[in-house]
């Protein structure tokens, strides 16, 4: 797969070691920076290109995940989820078909940011479970409003 993945400054270093990591499992990684103090620009720039497909999938990166976490789901087609453990990360494909993840450089230590990112990685979300009557619902609301 290829995989977007942007931070804000805060979070520049775990945003390399997280890049490697998913290097090393085998996906393709588009960078997306880290000077930005503005959060939000990163976050809305690499939402906007999952959205549209350009990537798979997105990990966004700031101090406490949320900030990122905000700003990508402002963008249509863009259903970021904010994890801070494996099943979260798990549930968010399974669950949720989160097609991002964020995490925070200050909540979450390295290790566990890995896990999270393999976990959330592993899966793919199936359109037959019982799942999709909620996400759909959440599609149906993003584009009529009702």
């Amino acid at each position: 797969m290829k995989i977007a993945v942007g931070c804000d400054p805060n979070a520049t270093q775990f945003k390399k070691d997280i890049i490697k990591h998913i290097e090393s499992l085998g996906h393709e990684v588009v960078d997306y920076g880290s000077d930005d103090p503005i959060y939000a620009n990163v976050a809305i720039t690499l939402a906007k290109d999952v959205a549209k497909k350009v990537c798979d999938r997105g990990i966004l990166l700031c101090g406490t995940g949320i900030g990122v976490s905000i700003a990508a789901n402002k963008v249509e087609g863009a259903y970021a989820a904010c994890v801070s453990n494996v099943y979260q990360a798990q549930r968010a494909t399974l669950s949720n078909n989160a097609n991002i993840i964020t995490l925070g450089a200050f909540t979450c230590g390295i290790s566990l940011a890995k896990m999270c990112v393999e976990e959330y990685l592993k899966y793919t979300f199936d359109e037959k479970s019982a799942s999709m009557p909620k996400v759909q619902r959440i599609i149906d609301f993003e584009k009529k409003g009702e």
